[in-house]
């Protein structure tokens, strides 16, 4: 171990109560167990866990914001086969892209511990498919813990680093939302030294590559006596807790995660002159995978019924499925599959009150049971905009207004959309961009309608961090094949809707120390564009020129947007000014406000107005007012 002296937390010698969110606790119990690399890439809800580890930077420990998440595993996974303790977060869309080195990583496995934390979002309140991680832990063979609670993340992913090496495998960590977002005061221990480990260099290629069957085999053998190990681990560490009722012949519920939390308050709503508390047997997961065999099977033998609560996909109830089978169980289980519950959306006490009631057959009142109804019609769209001063505002309004002049209709003009705030021109007032898949789909995506024989135009769009993440590939692709399209870049220097982390493009003086920034202009233009501009979004005329004449021309034209998102440059350079109206110019036609959305301007009882508490002063709203009546306040 490192000399305590050595480390800036050698102070903290006493457990501290502390209110943190989730993603801290996932922090906090990565510190404790003296993580030495953490690599990961922004992605809500899973961003505040690698961010808070950035706030109080530790020289002896590595902490970075990678290009993706495919880059971030192989940087952790290095770590983890050097001996070190590694952890990698990401949201779950982020899995997808990690996925293609993590299942080679998992049959391999690792000398050091490799934790992967997850973010999955049932409810989809941040964005991307609805999509359970727990199917990844299912194809790769790698377990996974799943918190009730902050306090519990902060358990579980200190548990996580001792499991994998007692295993010597990667393990999952998996929060949702609602876990991740929350707060709780939780106490805390000491952080751990982080363990002084000479790195490993282990000469074993049967282990860490792919070559021939036998060796692959061989691994796959391997990783499966891990997940056995894991089990057995799991087991002597009691993470999962069965609760069984005095008598036999009661109904059993099996809950995981977060839902657990919300049993006692289903419980509180059900008529105890119905059903006696004493007469259900509880086993709660805090790891799904692998699913507890024995436990399932002993509440299997004493109840009569089986409810299995647990969100989106049903994977712990196909599990107690094959287990009935095999013991020809001839109780009822319910849950997903038989139409009880819902694959779809987050559960809160309203849907584990419908699970109990329909294990207990008791009929729910009406009213209760509508209420089922209005929860689950919440989830309605929440059509939102750009930020006040954002330049992809100007990007959108400079394409549709090239598009006019051009006389192409918007329907007949396909501009395909990335993630993060370009996403954005999808919504009123724009309605510019038509679909989103993946980062950096769009650019593939626009060639595919070009290959289809599409005759208009085909915009692409896509944001500087997203190009960085997964945009180059695309566009390589397309020099390489001579597309006709036109990829319009907006460079905002930041990973904005995530919360302003740097990318690889970001200036330098706001990189980590001794980190490097690249120019995304001379990275694109040195693989072979011969058609380029770089435009301020702000100055609509030539904003509007370049794409009117990428529009026009055959082959791959790439158009860079650049100018900085208006929050970051709001805090260290100041606002541009105010927008002002001249009341006597203003005709009140709006015009101003329906063609650019812009929050900042208002229109009450008949005046048009600006709110000089957001207004950045981009100028964007005065290039559409035909009569001069927006003017420009320089901030002094």
């Amino acid at each position: 171990m490192r000399p305590e002296s050595n480390s800036p937390v050698s102070l903290w010698r006493h457990p501290l109560k502390k209110l943190i969110t989730g993603n801290e606790a996932v922090a906090q119990g990565a510190l404790r167990a003296g993580v030495k690399v953490v690599s990961g890439y922004p992605g809500t809800p899973s961003t505040g866990a690698l961010t808070s580890l950035l706030v109080k930077p530790d020289p002896q420990r590595h902490v970075e914001w990678s290009t993706n998440e495919k880059v971030a595993i192989e940087i952790a996974a290095g770590a983890a086969w050097a001996g070190q303790r590694a952890l990698c977060t990401m949201k779950m869309s982020g899995v997808n892209v990690a996925f293609d080195s993590l299942i080679s990583v998992a049959y391999s496995g690792c000398e050091g511990a490799l934790v992967i934390y997850v973010a999955d979002d049932p409810g989809a309140s941040a964005g991307m498919c609805e999509q359970d991680s727990r199917s990844y832990a299912l194809m790769s063979d790698l377990p996974m813990f799943e918190p009730v609670s902050v306090a519990d993340a902060y358990e579980l992913t200190y548990q996580a680093f001792a499991l994998s090496e007692a295993i010597k495998g990667p393990v999952f960590v998996r929060l949702v939302t609602a876990v991740a977002n929350s707060y709780a005061e939780v106490e805390l221990q000491p952080p751990d030294v982080i363990p002084d480990r000479d790195p490993i260099l282990d000469h074993d290629i049967m282990r860490y590559t792919k070559a021939g069957s036998t060796v692959v085999m061989n691994q796959h053998h391997a990783l499966i006596e891990r997940l056995k190990l894991a089990d057995l681990w799991l087991r002597e560490h009691k993470v999962n807790d069965l609760q069984l009722a005095n008598q036999t012949g009661g109904v059993g519920v099996i809950i995981n995660g977060l839902i657990y939390a919300y049993l006692e308050e289903a419980l509180g709503q059900l008529d105890e002159e119905q059903f006696s508390r004493d007469t259900l047997s509880i086993l709660r997961l805090r790891a799904s995978h692998p699913a507890p065999e024995m436990e399932i099977r002993q509440l299997l033998k004493h109840c009569s019924k089986v409810v299995v609560l647990e969100e989106l996909e049903p994977h712990i109830e196909r599990s107690v499925y094959v287990h009935a089978q095999q013991m020809k169980y001839q109780g009822e289980i319910i849950g997903k599959l038989d139409g009880t519950l819902s694959r779809v959306g987050e559960y809160g006490g309203a849907q584990v009150l419908r699970g109990l009631a329909a294990g207990l057959d008791i009929t729910l009142p009406e009213k209760q049971t509508r209420l089922f109804d209005e929860v689950e019609a919440l989830a309605t769209d929440r059509p939102i905009t750009t930020c006040a001063g954002c330049p992809h505002r100007g990007t959108y309004m400079a394409i549709n207004r090239a598009l006019k002049n051009l006389k192409l209709k918007k329907r007949e003009v396909m501009v395909t959309g990335d993630i993060g705030c370009t996403i954005l021109g999808m919504n009123p007032p724009f309605n510019t961009v038509w679909n989103e898949v993946s980062m950096g789909a769009s650019v593939s995506l626009a060639q595919g309608f070009v290959h289809a024989g599409i005759k208009t135009p085909v915009i692409a769009t896509i944001g500087d961090s997203t190009f960085f993440h997964g945009g180059m590939p695309g566009l390589l692709n397309a020099i390489q094949h001579r597309v006709n399209m036109t990829l319009i870049i907006m460079d905002n220097r930041w990973t904005a809707m995530t919360g302003m982390q740097v990318n690889p493009g970001t200036p330098l003086n706001y990189q980590m120390q001794n980190d490097h920034s690249l120019d995304l202009v001379e990275l694109v233009q040195h693989m072979g564009i011969e058609q380029f501009a770089v435009v301020d979004p702000f100055d609509q005329p030539q904003t509007i020129e370049a794409i009117e004449d990428a529009l026009q021309k055959d082959g791959v034209k790439v158009i860079v947007a650049r100018q900085e998102c208006a929050i970051q440059a709001t805090r260290h350079q100041g606002i541009k000014g105010t927008m002002q109206v001249n009341a006597e110019k203003c005709t009140k036609c709006k015009v101003c406000l329906m063609i650019t959305g812009c929050p900042a301007l208002c229109f009450v009882d008949g005046v048009m107005s600006v709110d000089p508490a957001i207004c950045y002063g981009c100028g964007l709203c005065a290039t559409v007012c035909k009569f001069d009546a927006l003017e420009l306040e320089v901030q002094r």
